[in-house]
């Protein structure tokens, strides 16, 4: 599809079809969601059998639906069937794009490069980033204020809340547009401001600095870390949740927060999950992580 013929934004459009790049666990479940909500989803990936396990995870997600009551085995049916996985990215055409790649400015840059040549100028480029500055990211990209930012949290079929980020480019009316459409998927959608980590990550952050500080200066075991902090009400504790969420993961965005807030020490990251990184201990996706999940 040739862009430079198509029409100026007409942000008005409504959304009918949704495409996700990238098929980790926070992309599948964005999938997921789309697909259970009544939305075409094309879901993205380069990595055959990484697509092939999402599919899989997809249905199994749906599929406890059912178990629990909460979805009827044919509306299962119909959601997988609005499923369209590929790994062939000019494919990837739709009302709506969200990107939920690596945590790397670079790589945001190139796809959405790539994927502006190939869809109208009103396709909106959604980025579910968590730290990464939207109006960075729209920069250099053709029509950059269709670009927003879209942060979903991990597990996203589960977990309430959206982030929508606009950058210094991004048109209101797509801004809200992607807010309504959070809504209409079951979400609470709250407005943030083009500022480092947004607001929930930026919160975060030192639930999981401190306590990696902790484990760094021997105070205790992140066992023992953990424990009271569930004791005291917290649902999960920093370093179980940094192997659900990832800890490359996290390690990112503890990094690129350090960066955007020109090396404020408090953001800084950690050696001990540096290590985690460097022997490939990404946590509850590679088997093992600060715990042992083999």
């Amino acid at each position: 599809m040739d862009a430079s013929a198509q029409p100026a934004l007409a942000v008005s459009s409504a959304i009918r079809t949704i495409a996700v790049v990238g098929a980790g666990t926070m992309g599948l479940g964005i999938a997921q969601l789309c697909v259970q909500h009544g939305f075409p989803t094309v879901l993205f990936d380069l990595n055959e059998e990484v697509l092939t396990k999402a599919q899989q995870a997809i249905a199994t997600g749906l599929g406890k639906l059912v178990e629990k009551g909460k979805l009827a085995p044919e509306a299962r049916d119909e959601a997988l069937a609005r499923l369209r996985p590929t790994t062939d990215l000019t494919t990837v055409q739709a009302d709506l794009i969200i990107e939920a790649v690596v945590e790397k400015l670079a790589v945001k840059h190139q796809l959405f490069g790539e994927l502006a040549m190939l869809n109208s100028p009103n396709t909106i480029l959604a980025s579910n980033t968590s730290s990464l500055p939207i109006t960075r990211l729209a920069a250099p990209v053709p029509h950059p204020e269709r670009v927003v930012g879209m942060h979903f949290f991990n597990p996203a079929p589960l977990m309430p809340l959206v982030e929508v980020i606009k950058g210094a480019a991004t048109s209101p009316a797509v801004a809200e547009l992607v807010y309504q459409l959070a809504v209409q998927l079951g979400k609470t959608a709250v407005y943030a401001a083009d500022a480092p980590g947004f607001i929930v990550n930026r919160v975060a952050r030192h639930f999981y600095v401190e306590s990696l500080k902790i484990a760094e200066e021997q105070v205790t075991s992140f066992e023992v870390v953990d424990e009271l902090l569930e004791a005291s009400g917290f649902r999960m504790g920093p370093f179980r949740l940094m192997d659900l969420i990832g800890v490359d993961t996290n390690f990112s965005v503890t990094s690129a927060m350090f960066e955007a807030f020109h090396y404020d020490a408090k953001f800084r990251p950690s050696r001990i999950q540096q290590q985690k990184v460097d022997a490939g201990h990404h946590g509850r996706k590679t088997g093992k992580g600060f715990y042992d999940y083999s």
